[in-house]
């Protein structure tokens, strides 16, 4: 992993970063100390481990004591703040806040109504209104960010790249009302969206339906879509994948992972794009006007003319994902 040079990245002197589960925050915390920042990391308790940040400045704080975690990032000298790993929505009424807390929480009660990204915005605002600034986790470790293209040794055919189109089109409706960032489509057929379960869970109910509208590891059909909520603030919470979410896809029986280029994080580049090929699956970033995935409306073949990227003699349906020689 990369990052990028310290003229291209924010003017910030040290990073605070606020904690979650999952891998990215750690990765972080690490690229930032190797290009030379100092970071104050604090573990949302519940979510994150201090002993997971032994090598960093780390304390383990409740997800309603927001003031202290303001105090802290202000004794620790930080001028940045950036938001990383996976936090589920809380029972409101088992937290304890603290007095800053305890003020933003009917702003963010009333903004959960309303969804997941409503709410961060409360939160990132109560920061920002203390000082600090909102930095990505692009903005701290580049190279992160999906670019557009096939990522590894296995590209999409016609009926891939029919899924994908339609997948987009689905993550982006549900986007819109602020429900979730994935949808799983096969062969036209929304199988599953995401929802607040996340994107492991979404592929773990996809593998346990009927393997007649789904693909198996012999026979590989169906495509997991992922792409940021059209109205979500793109410096938190961009969809992420990594080598866990190609297993679980692979488990599910699917051809394939696409996501938005520049607009999705991938985790361990190097190591999901070994474990997608191992399994006979693409992964591809798609740049949102690429006209190539703009049209769902028409599967492969459905006007009668065929397709022959999906092989001769046989339909678009089991048509098998295409292998590029290196």
């Amino acid at each position: 992993m990369t990052t990028a040079p310290l003229s291209a990245q924010p003017r910030w002197r040290k990073l605070g970063l606020i904690a979650g589960g999952g891998d990215l925050p750690l990765r972080i915390a690490q690229s930032a100390t190797a290009d030379g920042r100092s970071v104050q990391v604090i573990a949302i308790a519940g979510f994150a481990e201090a002993e997971t940040f032994s090598d960093f400045d780390c304390e383990q704080i409740g997800i309603a004591q927001v003031g202290r975690m303001i105090d802290l990032f202000r004794k620790a000298d930080c001028d940045a703040v950036t938001f990383a790993g996976i936090v589920k929505r809380p029972d409101f009424s088992q937290l304890r806040p603290d007095i800053a807390g305890a003020k933003l929480l009917p702003k963010a009660i009333a903004a959960a109504r309303r969804g997941d990204d409503a709410l961060l915005r409360v939160i990132v605002g109560a920061f920002e209104k203390a000082g600090f600034s909102v930095v990505s986790a692009e903005q701290v470790v580049s190279g992160l960010a999906a670019p557009a293209g096939v990522i590894g040794a296995i590209s999409p055919n016609a009926a891939h790249r029919f899924d994908i189109a339609r997948g987009f089109a689905v993550a982006r409706a549900i986007g819109r009302f602020d429900i979730g960032q994935g949808a799983i489509v096969c062969d036209g057929l929304v199988l599953a969206v995401e929802g607040q379960e996340g994107t492991d869970a979404m592929l773990a109910r996809t593998a346990e339906l009927p393997p007649e509208i789904r693909g198996d590891a012999q026979a590989r059909r169906g495509v997991l879509v992922k792409a940021p909520k059209p109205i979500q603030d793109r410096r938190i919470d961009l969809p992420v994948i990594g080598v866990s979410t190609v297993n679980g896809a692979a488990r599910a029986g699917l051809a394939g992972i696409a996501i938005e280029a520049g607009q999705a994080l991938i985790l361990d580049r190097a190591a999901v794009i070994a474990a997608a090929d191992d399994a006979g699956m693409f992964v591809i970033g798609v740049a949102p006007d690429d006209p190539d995935y703009l049209d769902h409306e028409n599967y492969p073949g459905s006007d009668g003319s065929g397709d022959e990227s999906a092989g001769a003699g046989e339909s678009a349906r089991d048509a098998s994902s295409v292998r590029d020689d290196p």
